[in-house]
């Protein structure tokens, strides 16, 4: 089989959608004549851990470690719990940000570009080049973000004759957070040229989404082709549905992710219909910004609100098939448009119906609607929104509430990582 080199950061027991995606097409490359191997940092910070991602790596796997200089542990020392908060993405809102977490983000922003990861170039790039030619490995693929990685795959390009893929699983400049590191303009123009170079280098890009690729098409004549993520088939015991009317959100829900909108219809559906308030939780699974949850109670959700916090992947998948209904939410803003959380192909397969909420021509509504899996509407469609919930819960109350999906085979994790075995070719 023909070797080709992975370089993440995020690896079991690393948590949250970041790390799933090359575990699950490294698990799947064997059946397509190719054997990955690994290289990760060995001393890495991850926010979340999930040690019930270990058992999916494939057995007899090589995997390379090297330590890596992490930052956040430095700025640990100063405040724990902002650090912690800032390298998951819980950023408070402006108004909320004391000095000391201005300063922090800051800091971050300006003097760790393209992220705090980029210590690990430089070290990395000095071993995989004698690694490399040691064991005659042509093709090395990078994942990103943190997007130093891709700067470890320029490296590598502009010394050896090897094919160079770069994955972006999150756009580079116009990813929505940048707003919020406070960015110098020196530092902006910095992210972009590095962006470039990357993107003109690399032999191959991948997006996840076809708004990225799009966005890419403008900068580079670089071949882009588009793989997002996918579902995996778990075994599993069948999954007795809630006995009562939940609408769950599984994952990070972050400041920049607070539809005040549907809370207003939520609140005013419980306001309306007794028997709708007494039946109805909306359940939150996984870290939730401060500011989405005083959003909530302060609509009137406080009785009907579910907080449960992280939980491992396995018990994410079961907390999905046994919801009535799934809600989805992206920033409503034209950056995020192509920006397709992992959680989607998860969502589609469980048949319970997808509430999403995101911007105007947004990446996930085309795949919703074309899958048949559920319902997108904008932030300001409050009446909409209420109207198909209302809906919904008498479907419920009738026991006929679920959906009639179509064509998803072709967003199977296996199915996926054949289009990618195509690329390395």
């Amino acid at each position: 089989m023909e070797k080709v080199l992975i370089i993440a950061y995020y690896w079991p027991p690393a948590g949250g959608p970041g790390v799933q995606r090359w575990l699950k097409f490294i698990k799947y490359l064997r059946d397509f004549g190719i054997e990955p191997v690994v290289y990760v940092p060995e001393n890495p910070h991850y926010p979340l851990i999930d040690e019930s991602l270990k058992t999916e790596i494939p057995r007899n796997l090589e995997i390379i470690k090297k330590p890596i200089f992490e930052p956040y542990s430095l700025a640990s020392l100063l405040s724990k719990k902002g650090t912690e908060k800032i390298s998951s993405g819980l950023i408070p809102d402006e108004d909320k940000q004391g000095l000391l977490q201005k300063t922090m983000l800051y800091i971050r922003g300006n003097f760790f570009v393209p992220d705090a990861r980029k210590f690990w170039i430089k070290p990395s790039v000095e071993f995989l080049l004698e690694y490399l030619e040691e064991q005659k490995i042509k093709t090395v693929i990078t994942t990103g973000p943190p997007h130093s990685l891709h700067l470890i795959g320029l490296g590598l390009k502009e010394e050896l004759n090897i094919r160079w893929v770069a994955d972006f699983r999150d756009p580079w400049t116009s990813i929505g957070y940048h707003d919020q590191l406070k960015l110098t303009e020196k530092s902006k123009e910095i992210h972009k040229d590095h962006e470039k170079k990357v993107l003109h280098g690399a032999d191959q890009i991948i997006t996840t989404s076809y708004t990225t690729k799009n966005e890419f098409r403008d900068i580079t004549t670089t071949p882009i082709s588009v793989i997002t993520n996918g579902y995996d088939v778990i075994k599993m015991d069948k999954q007795e549905l809630d006995t009562y009317f939940s609408l769950s959100h599984i994952g990070s829900l972050l400041a920049g992710r607070n539809p005040r909108q549907l809370w207003a219809a939520l609140a005013e559906l419980v306001a309306e219909h007794a028997d709708f308030a007494a039946d109805f939780r909306l359940q939150l699974t996984g870290a939730v910004g401060e500011g989405v949850v005083n959003s909530i109670k302060s609509a009137g959700l406080e009785a009907n609100l579910v907080l449960s916090g992280y939980v491992s992947h396995k018990e994410a998948i079961r907390r999905q098939h046994r919801s009535q209904m799934l809600l989805l939410i992206e920033i409503d803003s034209e950056e995020t448009r192509g920006i397709i959380p992992g959680k989607l192909f998860e969502y589609m397969v469980t048949q319970r119906p997808i509430l999403a909420l995101g911007p105007e021509k947004a990446d996930i509504q085309r795949i919703i609607t074309e899958t048949n899996t559920g319902k997108f509407f904008g932030y300001s469609q409050k009446q909409e929104i209420k109207d198909h919930v209302l809906s919904c819960y008498k479907a419920f109350k009738e026991g006929e509430l679920t959906t009639h999906p179509i064509g998803l085979q072709k967003y199977s994790r296996k199915a996926l990582t054949g289009e990618l075995a195509k690329l390395l070719r």
